[in-house]
């Protein structure tokens, strides 16, 4: 008998250098660096070549990357008349996913049989480097106003926020969105890894397998869940009525949006770092934010309590969206696909780490269907 496991829960499906997890412990690593520390010392630029390379890159290499990184912002021609004939009230997951696989047709040399090809090389970085671009436009496009022009010299983190808004944003801002950027670049073998893994062990372009994995992010059991966050949050309204509304959710066994990861038994230590980050640029911009900051705080103490022994306990998505939404002022429907923008950066690991040591993913199943049977004599 072969057991079936639903969802192929902690079925190990490869070998991977590129990120780590001790969920026991609360501890996520990229290529053995705590997400702690690179938050605190690197750009998404230098985390990006760590997940490629495996090693932190020297002065001279960092630079170069971030030159070529920065020459490939510009999005081609007909990539942007496409956005523009889009319905724009289209979802940004399913324009981003729709303008990734079409630029296969850009890059045909880009082969999963020759990953270590500078041509290869070259459609990777830009991926990385468009995601912000496209993301940007049409945040721009589906509001009925023109793209902004990227920027060669500004930074990813900065480049992005100044082509979504058209204003320069300042210095502590964008730490503030280079960290966020940082905290959702990887994050193991999750559902859209594993979808961009299953695409490129057929030896798809990297561009099929990166749109294969935005498609699989914008389920709302991945990549939403930041959002239907901030949902619960207004629904509660303030703190106050956060016991009354937790407890009620659990006797009737729904979801608490944000609490609990299928690989921490504590708190996501990506939710530690955002909520810290947040308390201290409120504190030093004297900011206000909206009562949904203050009933987060409460909802996680309540669920601390009352789910703490189930190993229930904040996520990434918990603190996210209130600082996508009241810090950087993104609209919701946008959160999702920034996630994606920083996502290509482990994505793109995957596929070419995926590529080199390839066999197909073929999977069996248990089937339930009828008997064999012949067909019935008329």
């Amino acid at each position: 008998m072969i057991e079936y496991i639903p969802g192929l829960a902690g079925v190990p499906a490869t070998e991977s250098s590129v990120s780590s997890i001790d969920g026991k412990n609360g501890i996520l690593a990229y290529r053995g660096y705590s997400i702690e520390d690179l938050v605190k010392h690197a750009s998404f630029e230098e985390v990006s070549m760590l997940l490629r390379d495996g090693e932190l890159p020297d002065k001279n290499k960092l630079d170069n990357f971030k030159h070529v990184l920065h020459k490939r912002y510009e999005v081609k021609r007909n990539i942007r008349s496409m956005m523009w004939s889009l319905p724009t009230n289209g979802h940004p997951m399913d324009v981003l996913q729709t303008a990734i696989a079409a630029m296969a047709t850009f890059y045909p040399g880009a082969d999963a049989q020759n990953p270590d090809s500078i041509y290869t090389q070259s459609a990777l970085t830009k991926i990385i480097s468009n995601m912000s671009t496209l993301v940007a436009m049409w945040a721009r496009i589906s509001a009925g106003y023109d793209p902004i022009p990227p920027s060669r010299g500004m930074s990813y983190a900065k480049n992005f926020l100044y082509m979504s808004f058209g204003e320069e944003p300042d210095d502590d801002i964008v730490k503030l969105f280079d960290a966020c950027l940082i905290l959702h670049a990887e994050h193991t073998i999750n559902a859209s890894t594993f979808s961009a893994m299953v695409t490129a062990s057929t030896l798809a372009n990297p561009f099929a397998s990166i749109s294969a994995a935005v498609g699989t992010l914008a389920g709302s059991l991945h990549g939403g869940a930041n959002e239907d966050v901030l949902k619960m949050l207004d629904e509660i309204g303030d703190a106050k009525n956060a016991r009354g509304y937790i407890k009620n959710r659990l006797e009737n066994k729904q979801v608490i949006w944000g609490m609990g990861h299928r690989e921490y038994s504590i708190k996501d230590p990506r939710a530690s770092i955002l909520q810290a980050m947040i308390e201290a640029y409120i504190k030093k911009s004297n900011m206000r934010l909206s009562k949904r900051f203050e009933t987060a705080l409460e909802v996680e103490r309540i669920c601390e309590e009352l789910l703490s022994s189930k190993g229930v306990y904040p996520n990434v998505d918990f603190y996210s969206g209130i600082l996508y939404a009241e810090i950087f002022k993104i609209p919701q429907t946008h959160f999702t696909p920034i996630f994606a923008m920083a996502r290509s950066a482990g994505w793109t690991a995957h596929w070419h780490e995926q590529v080199g040591h390839n066999r197909i993913f073929r999977p069996t199943q248990i089937y339930t269907g009828a008997d064999f049977r012949d067909y019935p004599k008329k």
